[in-house]
């Protein structure tokens, strides 16, 4: 078997475990069902259960890796002449608009689950944190130094997609149709950068 295709194995096999998963926290609660549980109704054992999900909150945000490395990314791989605040508000727009369901519009048995379950709600605050953590390792290694101003920069820009996020969800919840919740998340997300602009428009400008 190839490399190629061993991994690609991998993945489906991984999609499908999780799809099993959601499928069962959405129907009996996220807290009402064991891994055990999950491993049976996907016919693997346990062990390769939390081999590709070490946390069981990992079988719902399957994407975390993904997530909080984004930002991150997003400003490495900024134009010339292109700021931080800039590239991160590029970035969203384009997402928002593309449905991106990670910057907080997914489906309403999605967002009852995670608002529903204390321990996915906890990793969910905890995926934001790192989010940011990561976008300010990125701006130190950028600097090569270790300054509070370069915390406080990446807290400022993780800060729209934090809130943002929150409201979206609350929407969801509220029954509001997707469409327009995400028409309403690109037009605050427009403000929330245009109070930043000031602060951070040509902060780290890429020469």
């Amino acid at each position: 078997m190839t490399a190629g295709l061993r991994e690609r194995r991998k993945q489906e096999s991984r999609e499908a475990i999780s799809g099993v998963a959601m499928a069962m926290f959405e129907a009996r609660g996220f807290d009402e069902v064991t891994i055990s549980q999950v491993a049976e109704a996907a016919g693997v054992s346990k062990m390769t259960v939390t081999n590709y999900f070490p946390r069981k909150e990992d079988l719902v945000f399957d994407r975390a890796e993904a997530i909080i490395a984004s930002l991150a990314d997003v400003v490495a791989a900024r134009a010339p002449g292109e700021s931080m605040l800039a590239a991160v508000r590029r970035d969203y727009a384009e997402r928002i608009a593309a449905g991106d369901v990670t910057l907080g519009v997914p489906t309403p048995a999605f967002a009852r689950m995670v608002h529903g379950s204390h321990a996915l709600a906890s990793r969910r605050l905890e995926i934001a944190d790192l989010t940011e953590w990561a976008l300010g390792d990125a701006i130190a290694a950028e600097t090569g130094t270790e300054e509070p101003q370069q915390r406080i920069a990446a807290a400022q820009l993780a800060s729209v997609h934090r809130v943002l996020f929150a409201e979206g969800t609350r929407r969801v919840l509220a029954g509001q149709p997707g469409d327009e919740i995400r028409q309403a998340l690109a037009g605050a997300a427009d403000r929330a950068f245009d109070l930043l602009e000031p602060a951070l428009g040509g902060y780290r400008v890429r020469a």
